[in-house]
């Protein structure tokens, strides 16, 4: 299959994910035809997706003749037979294993010699698929996301006898529609729903140990770290009860492994129907529309008089720290036994731990988050012991020039520095074990999960020593294997290498 244009591209499954793939690749100039074993509903699949084209003209974004055009390239099937002449066959049907075996027995009695077989699964093995082959080296995984036509990503898996003329032509088919072709190897999760493991893990982790509110985290996230939701918000979205047999599948497939171990909080809300929007209840409420219905707002303390700061001298915002405090009217003073109010900016570690490094009065004192950025939002952790009249001089304090503060209990680790801690270890382990090329890993995310950028070049951004020294603060602390580093990090780390640099991105 040398010339990669003008393809017959079959597609097997007319639901939402089919319509997708017919899309694109009748859109890229390909002939496509569509098969279900529904009867009619191949051709109503070609329908809608030439009426979602058709609205490319009454935009201007095409004409009346390139939608005739692309029309034309659109076939409905009635039969397998009707895919014999096609170059590739994409399935996208049910995530059952044996029913996908037996399709593929059957488009490999139809289909010649050299023709691909693609898989559109989203969680089962590639190889499993493949078994049921007499041309293994012909198949391969070609996970697209939905919206197929928006979502400029998808993963081509490679099995472990596939070929590399089989993934090379698929990622150039793919590529050549005009969506990002990152290549993986076949293990849970592939890529993307691998590398986004950590901000659901984590988050509830967060919650679990009652360090913050499902609010608390999603505000942080957000706001703080420029995700679009956070993963409170985005468990409604997809449904709980649905991320919650993705969780479990994860976990399972990887053997137990402890970074991805689900949370206890789950399964008891899934029970209780408690699915996120679907349901009108998930970790938030929504109305009738589907909107999330809003909390009542914190009451904010007012700053009182003469408020005494001892600020940590070590701390990373320490300029920043001093001139807000001295902007809000409080007195900054040298020596903390004077203070109303200590301040600490610990890295990994919790308040606590800090205040009896320091030799600090744990009940005056607080922790403020030196990861977020300091004019956006500001998390605020108490001691074990910090006392109700400190943490109101915190709170009014921290909310005194208009920043939004989110309030934690003690945690090693903000629930920044947790979260992103966790989503760089995954991608370094992701490197490490070979599932991915730095660059498709970097590449992926973004286009896949919506992230501000790669999860390695975020690494970057905080410090890979800095992760490292997070994540040996939060073993240290709880003794839970999840957060043991990656070798690849710890190695990079120790030679004070970036994560993203030409070479790992070859």
């Amino acid at each position: 299959m040398s010339d990669i244009r003008n393809l017959t591209i079959g597609v097997v499954g007319a639901g939402t994910m089919g319509r997708g793939i017919v899309q694109l690749f009748a859109q890229a100039g390909h002939r496509v035809h569509c098969f279900d074993a529904q009867s009619g509903a191949s051709a109503k699949a070609i329908d809608y997706v030439a009426g979602m084209i058709g609205r490319g003209v009454d935009k201007g974004r095409i004409t009346a003749e390139q939608f005739l055009q692309i029309q034309g390239r659109m076939h409905a099937c009635d039969a397998v037979l009707q895919l014999a002449d096609c170059d590739v066959v994409v399935e996208a049907i049910v995530e059952d294993l044996e029913i996908k075996r037996q399709l593929f027995r059957e488009l490999e009695a139809v289909v010649s010699d050299n023709a691909i077989l693609a898989s559109n699964t989203s969680s089962l093995t590639v190889a499993e698929i493949a078994a049921a082959c007499a041309r293994p080296q012909n198949v391969a995984g070609l996970h697209f996301f939905n919206p197929v036509p928006l979502m400029k990503v998808a993963e081509v898996i490679a099995s472990v006898r596939t070929s590399a003329q089989t993934v090379a032509t698929l990622k150039a088919i793919t590529e050549s529609a005009g969506h990002r072709a990152v290549v993986t190897a076949d293990q849970p999760g592939f890529l993307i729903n691998h590398a986004g493991r950590g901000l659901y893990t984590e988050g509830l982790r967060v919650v679990e140990e009652q360090v913050a509110g499902p609010s608390d985290v999603d505000d942080v996230m957000r706001d703080a770290m420029g995700f679009r939701m956070g993963p409170f918000e985005l468990l409604d979205l997809t449904g709980l009860d649905v991320s919650s047999k993705v969780m479990a599948s994860i976990y399972e497939q990887f053997q137990h492994e402890p970074r991805f171990r689900p949370s206890s909080l789950v399964a008891p809300r899934v029970a209780a129907g408690l699915f996120g929007r679907k349901s009108g209840e998930g970790w938030y409420r929504y109305d009738s529309d589907g909107r999330k219905l809003a909390a009542q707002a914190r009451e904010k303390p007012a700053l009182a008089a003469g408020l005494q700061v001892w600020i940590d001298p070590e701390a990373s915002g320490l300029v920043a720290l001093r001139d807000m405090a001295a902007a809000a009217g409080a007195q900054i003073v040298a020596d903390s036994s004077n203070a109303d109010l200590a301040v600490v900016q610990p890295w990994g570690h919790d308040a606590t731990t800090r205040a009896l490094a320091l030799g600090l009065e744990a009940s005056r004192c607080v922790a403020i988050d030196p990861m977020t950025p300091f004019a956006l939002r500001r998390t605020v952790m108490l001691t074990a012991t910090t006392t109700a009249h400190a943490r109101d001089a915190a709170l009014a304090l921290f909310a005194s020039d208009g920043v939004p503060v989110t309030l934690i209990n003690d945690s090693a680790g903000f629930i920044a520095q947790r979260v992103m801690a966790t989503i760089v270890n995954i991608a370094c382990n992701i490197v490490q074990r070979g599932i991915a090329s730095v660059a498709d890993l970097e590449d992926a995310v973004p286009l896949g999960l919506g992230y501000p950028r790669g999860p390695l070049a975020w690494g970057d951004q905080i410090g890979a020593s800095r992760i490292l020294s997070i994540l040996r603060a939060q073993q240290e602390a709880t003794g839970d294997p999840r957060y043991r580093p990656s070798p690849w990090l710890v190695r990079r780390a120790a030679l004070g290498l970036p994560l993203v640099t030409p070479e790992t991105q070859r």
